[in-house]
Parts: C-alpha cells; structure tokens; sequence
C-alpha cells in the first residue's frame, strides 16, 4: 500500500480507492470460498438428500418469508437460510399466490371505497 502525505488530497483519494478494491476484491474471494463446498456438494451424487428437520422449510417459514420479502422487510439471516434450505419452485408458486391476494386486495378496498361515495 502507499502512504499518504499530509495536505495531498490526491493522494488521498488513490489510497481510498486503493482500499476500496481490496475489500471487494477479499470479499469475492471469501463469497467464492464459502460457496465452494456448496459446488462440490451439488456436483457428488452420492451426497444424501437434506434431511427433513434441519434440510427443508415449514410452511410457515414459507410464507412467512414470501410475505416478509414481498413487503420488503425479510431479514438477512431469513433470506441466507430460504436459499440454503428452500426450493425455488415453492417459493416462485408462494410468491404467485401472494400476488394475486395481494392485487385482489387492492382491488377490493379501492372498490368498497369508490362504491361508498
């Protein structure tokens, strides 16, 4: 790394930049490695399947995830475990209902509230 001299605000800005790249580039190397075990994992097929405990979402966590990240508010540790643990296609055909509930009740209120005037 280079060092800054004082009164170089130059110089400043490269170190700053400088320090930006290593972070993101020793955050892709630690997302690469975390994710490592995953690929391998994914790639032996004689790995068992997840168990049923610890390895797949309730219903309950579906939905309470599918309502948490169509409102926005999902939790980062939420989110983490929903891609470890959930299916995509549960989560895609959840996502489709709570749609279509929540268009209708729109649909609804603003229709209760147009026909009281």
């Amino acid at each position: 790394m280079s060092e800054v001299k004082a009164g170089s605000g130059t110089d400043a800005i490269k170190h700053a930049d400088i320090n930006a790249r290593e972070n993101t580039e020793r955050s892709r190397s630690e997302r690469a490695d975390a994710l490592a075990p995953v690929a391998e994992k994914a790639g032996d097929a004689s790995a068992p399947p997840p168990s049923k405990g610890r390895g797949r979402l309730g219903p309950l966590q579906v939905v309470g995830s599918v309502l948490a990240a169509g409102l926005g508010v999902q939790s980062s540790r939420n989110r983490e475990r929903d891609f470890q643990q959930g299916r995509a296609g549960v989560f895609i055909v959840a996502g489709f209902i709570f749609t279509a509930l929540f268009i209708g009740a729109v649909y609804t209120v603003v229709s209760v509230v147009l026909a009281s005037r």
